[in-house]
């Protein structure tokens, strides 16, 4: 229905990008946001011809920039023969066609390129609808760029009611029926999810969510816990879809883990709207693990942008948030860097509040599968004999719980210690009458 903001099928597009300094409150460098919105234009195949930092002291409303550097980014266009210029700020309808007109190249601000990246990785049913509705919800404000079918309508004799208005209304009207009927979608996929929860609720399993910024690394961080092969590259936002496995902790407990979407500083409301039912598993989750980049310089900054987007998502009654941070890529650090970083994540791991982990090699994940098991073992221990003859009911006991302690007596008797979740205790007791308490 709407059209793509680049065209795949076309060749390589060139593009120039430019990062607005002075317009967000972030405490991150102006080059590494401008490194970031490189990163994302890559993302999708662009061709960087230029990139740039320009300073606003004031912005000006019908272009942002002041007119003598709209000039000079014009000159820069037309030497790096640029196809798209991207802007990494969010740009109102009128500066983005103003922008347009100006340097005679498509303009697509960072909400807009964002978009286009979820459009183009999205691969379950319900991640395209997700994209859809926040594509939708960008774009009603914008009929007038980016619907091609709009420019052939435009004209008439002039006055403010020809045809051209006649078909932005009827558009409008097709946008607002087509985003009420996502949502009504996206709700029935929210319903189905909290029948899942509510199944796995009588399981019941510990759950485990990873979050943190795109690039972190959780994909990796997932495969090496699971054992699975989810799509994992160096590349921002190389998986969007939410998926989630069973894992086994030590002594045996079960839980299980999600791979979320990654965060991104000034992420657009839109999207945050839009993925609601897969954030829904965040706010549900027994404990969440916030993979950082550690070695990246802009780690602290990048921190706080994923708490900022944890604050938006809404936390069940009577459940409290509890947060790991996973200390990642510590391969990519040496030296004294490396020595501060184990030396501080040693300490913080005994509060259980952060681990060093290298998701890559492996290094410190088997102490990050113990210290989960800690922070989500806060069920009641119960002791139970077994029989030698018994051994359904100590399987299901290493399926359902975690055994803590097991000794076998003289007479071949097995004396467990188990923590089972008040469920889970109530099926045991139920299946196995004559051996509970």
């Amino acid at each position: 229905m709407t059209q793509k903001l680049i065209d795949h099928a076309a060749p390589v597009q060139k593009a120039v990008v430019i990062h607005p300094d002075g317009r967000s409150d972030s405490p991150r460098l102006a080059e590494e946001r401008l490194e970031e919105a490189v990163g994302l234009s890559r993302a999708l195949d662009l061709d960087i011809r230029g990139e740039e930092i320009v300073r606003i002291r004031k912005v000006t409303p019908a272009t942002l920039f002041g007119a003598g550097k709209v000039e000079e980014l014009a000159a820069l266009m037309r030497a790096a023969d640029a196809d798209v210029a991207i802007i990494d700020d969010a740009l109102s309808p009128v500066q983005q066609r103003n922008l347009e007109k100006a340097w005679e190249v498509k303009v697509i601000d960072r909400t807009g390129l964002i978009l286009e990246i979820f459009g183009r990785r999205a691969r379950t049913k319900e991640g395209r609808l997700q994209v859809e509705l926040a594509r939708l919800d960008y774009e009603r404000s914008r009929l007038v760029r980016t619907w091609t079918h709009l420019e052939r309508q435009r004209g008439g004799t002039g006055s403010t009611g020809g045809p051209g208005e006649t078909q932005i209304e009827l558009d409008r009207r097709l946008i607002a029926d087509r985003i009420v009927k996502l949502k009504a979608e996206l709700e029935e996929v929210r319903r189905t999810r909290g029948l899942h929860r509510k199944q796995r609720q009588k399981v019941p399993f510990p759950t485990v969510a990873l979050v943190g910024y795109t690039n972190a690394g959780k994909s990796t961080l997932f495969n090496r816990l699971t054992g699975s092969e989810v799509f994992a590259k160096d590349l921002l936002f190389a998986t969007l879809d939410t998926t989630q496995r069973t894992i086994r902790l030590p002594q045996g407990r079960p839980a299980i883990i999600a791979d979320t979407v990654g965060f991104i500083s000034d992420l657009p409301h839109e999207l945050v709207e839009s993925f609601r039912a897969t954030l829904e598993e965040v706010g549900e989750a027994d404990l969440i693990l916030h993979v950082r980049d550690i070695a990246s310089a802009d780690t602290d900054a990048q921190a706080a942008d994923v708490e900022s987007v944890l604050q938006q998502i809404e936390i069940p009654e009577g459940k409290t948030r509890r947060v790991l941070e996973v200390w990642n890529k510590i391969d990519l650090l040496d030296g004294d860097a490396r020595e501060a970083v184990l030396g501080q994540a040693e300490r913080q791991q005994r509060d259980g509040t952060a681990v060093a982990v290298s998701a890559w090699t492996g290094e410190g994940v088997e102490s990050l599968r113990e210290t989960i098991a800690r922070l989500i073992d806060d069920d009641p221990e119960t002791r139970v004999t077994l029989a030698p003859d018994q051994g359904e009911a100590l399987a299901w006991l290493y399926e359902h719980g975690r055994v803590t302690d097991r000794e076998t007596d003289e007479l071949g008797r097995t004396h467990v210690a188990v923590r089972l979740h008040p469920a889970a205790l109530g099926r045991f007791e139920r299946l196995y009458p004559d051996l509970a308490g």
